[in-house]
């Protein structure tokens, strides 16, 4: 049975977080083949074991009225953003987030500061920004949670060339000055776009404008996908950086961070 179009999506932007061992089951070489169109075995339980997508897909799913959490409409708001996020209610994400990540150090914190703003959607981007324990640790090691978190936001980008089974993709990359994130001008990276005969962009050339997560290029974007994930990025950083700035600002006094640790462990801390 030939998967579905949302099952295909999902898979191509788990595969290389998975492929790289940080997240899902072992066994990423089907997440491969089967989004590219090649092999499907077991791919739906395989998805399934992506634990920490499947509160916001929920949400989606049943904002949308549907009961699948990989509808192709519910994967795409997920991992690049659209209107099916502005209509869950923020209460709602929060709520679904605490109850699944709120144990996590530093998660309850972040949750509370967005209280009273409408700035939670369920999407990638703010699991990346306000639940990945990294986002915690800017500051504290190095340039290690600055570079996780480029990595594992999904960004677009121009393929510019194409060698081989990689590609150099012009993209911006996430910047932290000591005190906010933001995206510098752009520059060339290095990808991933096949490996062996499996590719989720079939003939790609210099000029597309691409998805990139982690280190493969996962899909050609137009031009209001681009524009619509660059806006939803820039609103999301910039609601992080006010959390950021309440941070520092309580780290300066004395008693305990927001993200539940001292300053002097924060430091510690990687």
């Amino acid at each position: 049975m030939a998967l579905t179009p949302g099952e295909a999506l999902f898979a191509r932007y788990a595969f290389p977080p998975n492929d790289l061992g940080h997240c899902g089951p072992p066994g990423a070489e089907l997440l491969l083949a089967g989004a590219a169109g090649d092999d499907d075995r077991d791919l739906r339980a395989r998805l399934e074991q992506f634990v920490g997508a499947w509160p916001y897909l929920d949400l989606l799913a049943g904002t949308m009225g549907v009961d699948d959490g990989l509808h192709p409409d519910v994967v795409s708001a997920y991992w690049l953003g659209g209107a099916l996020l502005d209509r869950v209610e923020p209460a709602a994400v929060l709520a679904a987030v605490g109850r699944r990540f709120g144990a996590q150090p530093g998660v309850r914190d972040r949750l509370a500061a967005l209280a009273d703003a409408p700035a939670a959607r369920p999407d990638h981007l703010f699991h990346v920004f306000v639940v990945y324990p990294w986002v915690g640790l800017l500051g504290a090691a190095g340039d290690v949670p600055r570079s996780v978190l480029d990595s594992c936001r999904v960004r677009w980008g121009t393929v510019v060339r194409v060698e081989g089974e990689s590609a150099g993709v012009w993209s911006r990359s996430l910047t932290w000055d000591g005190a906010a994130l933001g995206l510098d001008a752009g520059q060339v990276e290095d990808c991933r776009w096949s490996r062996g005969r499996h590719a989720f962009v079939r003939e790609l050339r210099p000029g597309d404008q691409v998805s990139l997560h982690w280190n493969w290029v996962c899909d050609r974007l137009d031009d209001d996908r681009v524009a619509e994930l660059s806006a939803r990025t820039h609103a999301q950083l910039t609601t992080t950086n006010a959390w950021l700035a309440r941070r520092d600002r309580a780290e300066e006094q004395p008693g305990r961070s927001p993200a539940g640790t001292t300053g002097s462990a924060r430091r510690r801390a990687g």
